[in-house]
C-alpha cells in the first residue's frame, strides 16, 4: 500500500471469466466514513500494463479531484494472468465491465457514478463498453479508434505496405487452418514511428497472436458510440497523432448522441494524459467538473 498527499493506493485483484486480473485501487485521502465518491475505472493501451503514464497521471489527477480509481492489467498483460499476449478487444469489453462490477461493490463507491476512462485502443475499449452497459455513467476516450481497419489502413498507407499485411493476415489464417499458431511483431501491427515509442511503458508486449489482428479488424466503436447517449462523453486526440489520426476521434463525435464534447489537442503525441500534457489534463479536469463530479450533486 502506497500513501501520498492525495490518495491511499493499495493493490488488489479481481476475476474476469478464470482469470485474475491485478489492480491498483485510489481512495482519496479525507473521505469520510460511509461517504461514497463516484469512481473512475482507468484502461491502459494496446499490450500495455496499468503503469504506463495516462494511467499514472490519470489516477494522480483523479485522486487530487476526489475520485476513487482503479486501474488494472488486462488478462495477458502485465501481472494479470491469461496467455501472454492474448489481448482480444472482445476480452478487454468483459475485463473493464468486471472492473466495473468490483468497484459496485466497494464501500467508498457510488455504485450509480462509475465512469471509464481509457487511452488509445483502451479508448475505443471503453466506448465499446458504455454502449453496452448502462451502468456506466460517463466515458473518456484519448486518442481511440473508431475502427479498427480503417486505422490499420491508414497505418499501412502505402500500397507495398498494405499488400505486406494483407499478406501477413493471409498467412495467419492458413496457418490457423492447419492448426498451427503465429506471433506478429508488435510493430507489424500497429507501426509506431521511433520518435514516440519512449511512450511505451516498461513491460509493454512486443508480440501477439495472429488472433489478435483478427480482433482489432473487427473492432468498430463507431457503430455504436451512439449508445452511449445521453450519458456524457469525451472525445480527447492528439492533433497530429501519428499512430491514431485524429480523423477517427472526429468520425466518433460525428455519430455520437449528445451529450458529446470533441477536443483536438496540438500538444501531445499519441501517448496523451502524461505529467506534461497540461492542456489535456485541464480539459479533463473542467470537462470533469462539468459533466461528472466525484460528488453527486444535490437535486
Amino acid at each position: 500500500m502506497t500513501a501520498d498527499r492525495d490518495e491511499i493506493e493499495s493493490r488488489v485483484s479481481f476475476h474476469s471469466g478464470a482469470e485474475r486480473l491485478d489492480a491498483k485501487l485510489g481512495v482519496p485521502q479525507g473521505l469520510r466514513p460511509g461517504e461514497h465518491r463516484a469512481a473512475v475505472v482507468i484502461m491502459h493501451g494496446f499490450g500495455g500494463t496499468m503503469e504506463d503514464g495516462l494511467s499514472r497521471a490519470a489516477s494522480k489527477l483523479l485522486a487530487q479531484l476526489g475520485y476513487v480509481t482503479l486501474r488494472f492489467d488486462y488478462r495477458g498483460c502485465g501481472e494479470s494472468g491469461g496467455a501472454r499476449g492474448l489481448v482480444l478487444c472482445e476480452d478487454e469489453v468483459a475485463d473493464t465491465l468486471n472492473a466495473v462490477s468490483f468497484l459496485q461493490r466497494r464501500p467508498e463507491v457510488d455504485p450509480k457514478r462509475i465512469a471509464l476512462l481509457g487511452g488509445s485502443l483502451a479508448g475505443s475499449i471503453a466506448i465499446q463498453a458504455a454502449a453496452t452497459d448502462a451502468r456506466i455513467a460517463a466515458c473518456i476516450s484519448c486518442g481511440g479508434l473508431s475502427s479498427g481497419e480503417t486505422t490499420l489502413r491508414w497505418l499501412h498507407a502505402s500500397e507495398q505496405a498494405w499488400s505486406r499485411f494483407n499478406a501477413m493476415v493471409e498467412e495467419g489464417r492458413r496457418r490457423r487452418g492447419r492448426g498451427e499458431a503465429m506471433m506478429v511483431p508488435r510493430f507489424d501491427i500497429i507501426p509506431i514511428p521511433p520518435a514516440v515509442r519512449s511512450g511505451l511503458p516498461a513491460g509493454a508486449i512486443m508480440e501477439f497472436p495472429f488472433e489478435v489482428v483478427e480482433s482489432l479488424l473487427r473492432l468498430r466503436p463507431i457503430d455504436v458510440v451512439g449508445n452511449v447517449a445521453p450519458r456524457p462523453l469525451l472525445l480527447l486526440h492528439p492533433a497530429a497523432d501519428p499512430v491514431v489520426p485524429a480523423e477517427e476521434s472526429i468520425a466518433l463525435f460525428r455519430h455520437a448522441g449528445q451529450p458529446a464534447d470533441l477536443h483536438l489537442v496540438s500538444s501531445d503525441d499519441h501517448f496523451m494524459l502524461h505529467e506534461d500534457s497540461w492542456i489535456s489534463l485541464d480539459i479533463l479536469k473542467n470537462w470533469l467538473k462539468k459533466s461528472f463530479p466525484p460528488a453527486a450533486r444535490a437535486a
